[in-house]
C-alpha cells in the first residue's frame, strides 16, 4: 500500500483533534477564567531509504540520507494562561486577579484544593464565601472564610484582606485574607471541569503554597474587587485556525483519495 494513504490518515485524525479543540474554545467564548486550547503538531519517525555516506577527500563526495516521512500526530495540546479581558460587575465577592495566580476553593474543609480564575463567588446562608458550586474559598492559613454574624458590610483589598464595615461607615481590618497560590508551571495543571484546575507533578515540584496578594515574592497579582476575568478566546484567531484545520483536513482527504485512484490504476493493469 502506498505510504501517502497513512500519511493522510494520520493528517485527518490530527486536524479532527485541532477542531475539536477550536470547537471547545469557541463553546467556552464566555465561560469566567477559561483559558483557551491550542494544538501542535509534530512529524513521525521517517522510513530511510539509504543511508548517509561520509566524504573521501580527493575521492568521492558526501551523499545525503533519503528518507520518507511517515505523516503527523499531535505533539502537545497546550492551555494558553494569557489574561483575559476584564469586566466590571460592582459586586463586592466579584474577584479578579490582576496578574499571575489561582484561587483556591475546595468541597469540604478536608477536601482536596482546586485552583481557578473564576473569581465569581458568593456568600451562603452560613456566611461563608464559596463559588458558583459551594466549594469554600482558602484563605491565606488555608481556612475556609467565614464572615462574622455582626459584619453587615464589607470590602475586599488588593492583598486580599476582608474589611468589615460598620453602621458608621468605618473600616477595620479583619485579618483574615483570600488566598492566591503561584505555580511554576501553570500550563502542567489538569483541568478538571467546573473552570477548576488539579496540581501535578509538572506543575509544581513542591506542594501548593498559599500566598498573599500581590506579594512580590510569589508574584501573586494582586485583587481587583467588583470584576472578572473573563475568558481569554480570541474569536478572531480561533476562526483563522478552523478554516486552516478545515482546508488541512481537506487536503489530506484528497491525498487519500489520490492515492485510491493510483491503487485502482495498478489493479487495471491486469485487464
Amino acid at each position: 500500500m502506498l505510504r501517502s494513504m497513512y500519511s493522510g490518515v494520520s493528517g485527518m485524525r490530527g486536524f479532527q483533534t485541532k477542531l475539536d479543540v477550536i470547537g471547545n474554545n469557541i463553546a467556552n467564548v464566555n465561560t469566567v477564567g477559561f483559558k483557551a486550547g491550542r494544538v501542535m503538531f509534530k512529524d513521525i519517525m521517517s522510513q530511510t531509504m539509504s543511508g548517509v555516506t561520509a566524504p573521501v577527500e580527493g575521492e568521492s563526495g558526501g551523499v545525503n540520507a533519503k528518507q520518507v516521512g511517515l505523516g503527523v500526530s499531535v505533539a502537545s495540546i497546550d492551555t494558553l494562561h494569557t489574561a483575559g479581558s476584564a469586566m466590571t460587575t460592582g459586586v463586592q465577592t466579584d474577584l479578579r486577579i490582576d496578574g499571575d495566580g489561582f484561587f483556591v476553593v475546595s468541597p469540604g474543609a478536608d477536601g482536596p484544593n482546586y485552583l481557578t480564575r473564576a473569581g465569581n463567588f458568593i456568600l451562603d446562608a452560613n456566611r461563608q464565601l464559596v463559588n458558583a458550586d459551594g466549594m469554600f474559598v482558602r484563605s491565606v492559613d488555608g481556612d475556609i472564610i467565614t464572615l462574622e454574624a455582626e459584619v453587615k458590610a464589607f470590602s475586599i483589598s488588593q492583598t486580599g484582606e476582608i474589611i468589615s464595615i460598620d453602621a458608621e461607615g468605618l473600616s477595620t481590618a479583619t485579618g483574615v485574607f483570600v488566598g492566591v497560590a503561584v505555580v511554576s508551571n501553570p500550563s502542567g495543571l489538569e483541568k478538571v471541569g467546573g473552570n477548576l484546575y488539579r496540581m501535578t507533578p509538572n506543575a509544581d515540584a513542591e506542594e501548593l503554597v498559599i500566598g498573599t496578594a500581590g506579594d512580590p515574592e510569589t508574584g501573586a497579582g494582586a485583587i481587583v474587587t467588583g470584576q472578572l476575568e473573563m475568558s481569554n478566546v480570541d474569536l478572531t484567531n480561533e476562526f483563522t485556525e478552523m478554516i486552516v484545520a478545515q482546508r488541512g483536513f481537506q487536503a489530506n482527504s484528497r491525498i487519500i483519495t489520490t492515492s485510491d485512484e493510483i491503487l485502482q490504476e495498478v489493479v487495471n493493469l491486469k485487464r
